[in-house]
């Protein structure tokens, strides 16, 4: 019996412009291809295991690429704005109709910051849970976060499904105990969904 439905958030509730970040940052001011990311991967800390802040990695930023504050700030408004996306409402309204007949919960490779920023669409309300990876100092396909949600939903791993669009992520659910989908569209998602819980 389904007890659980736990969803990613990146590319199944949000669908994310890959055109608003990093490229355009870099054409208007003239740096290199590429130059966002390399500038991340030389932090200190792994930002999704929580050993970095969201200050701390705007200042790497602006250091890295040699930025003014105000570009700096404009940076950082690009990475949250790409981060946020769009909301599928389709996604949104059938995960907020499973409760109260099952729990709910979220599994998120996050940024710091991420829970303020994604506010705005209103997870929390939908929500029984939400496991942000930064906070737990855990990331998928670690799969220990997926243990963590299955325990703070009070539910057994056989008893959740666990939806991603990242097939490793999918996989790793699987060997944890849990019915697991990898997401390609939201009808065929939600279809998919729905017929495990109905046995």
């Amino acid at each position: 019996m389904i007890r659980a439905v736990v969803l990613d958030i990146g590319g199944v509730l949000e669908i994310n412009d890959e055109a608003l970040f990093d490229g355009p940052f870099e054409q208007r001011h003239r740096l290199a291809d590429g130059a966002v990311l390399e500038a991340i991967i030389r932090l200190p800390s792994h930002p999704g295991l929580g050993g970095i802040t969201e200050a701390q990695t705007r200042e790497h930023w602006q250091r890295e690429l040699d930025l003014t504050h105000a570009q700096a700030d404009e940076l950082m408004a690009d990475f949250w704005r790409w981060y946020v996306g769009t909301l599928d409402q389709t996604m949104f309204d059938w995960f907020a109709s499973q409760r109260p007949a099952r729990r709910t919960g979220i599994i998120s490779n996050s940024n710091p910051g991420a829970r303020e920023a994604e506010r705005c669409w209103g997870f929390e309300a939908i929500t029984d849970d939400i496991v942000y990876s930064h906070e737990v100092g855990l990331m998928k396909p670690d799969p220990r976060i997926y243990e963590l949600a299955a325990q703070r939903l009070g539910v057994r791993l056989d008893e959740l499904v666990f939806v991603d669009d990242v097939p490793e992520y999918v996989e790793a659910a699987k060997t944890t105990g849990c019915r697991a989908i990898l997401h390609e569209s939201t009808p065929t998602t939600i279809a998919a969904v729905e017929r495990i819980i109905e046995g």
